[in-house]
């Protein structure tokens, strides 16, 4: 698989991640900070694994 591949599943899993997040917002504020955060990971690990 290719780099530009496996980066934009991440981005695309930080997208839903982030959607969740912003959903969740006015529910449950602890498991939307938990996957914000999680959104940044996958963020962060697709712009390491293009610049790798």
């Amino acid at each position: 698989m290719s780099r530009e591949v496996v980066a934009l599943l991440l981005f695309g899993l930080a997208g839903f991640l982030a959607g969740g997040a912003f959903s969740m917002w006015k529910r449950t504020r602890g498991m939307a900070v938990a996957l914000g955060g999680a959104a940044l990971l996958a963020v962060g690990g697709a712009t390491a694994w293009l610049l790798s």
